[in-house]
């Protein structure tokens, strides 16, 4: 195992956490690369914020009653399903 890794892995890793858990490996990896790249640290936050207004805008949209999806627009969406199965 590679102690010091490159800023594109780290952001792969970065990456990835956010889709499931690392490995203590991994995230002892990332963590040392984070402590000394301010870049990939700044990322990093980046995208943590990014998440979180991701995560705070589905739930004010699933919450507003008064946003729906035209049934033409559900209609394409479905068509488009069955092709593609």
């Amino acid at each position: 195992m590679r102690i010091f890794i490159s800023c594109k892995s780290a952001s792969q890793l970065v990456s990835q956490s956010l889709d499931a858990p690392l490995t203590w490996q991994s995230r002892l990896v990332l963590r040392l690369h984070l402590v000394i790249c301010k870049y990939c640290r700044r990322f990093s936050q980046q995208l943590a914020v990014l998440r979180k207004a991701v995560q705070n805008m589905v739930q004010l949209t699933e919450a507003d009653e008064s946003i729906q999806l035209k049934p033409e627009a559900r209609q394409r969406i479905i068509n488009v399903i069955k092709q593609n199965q």
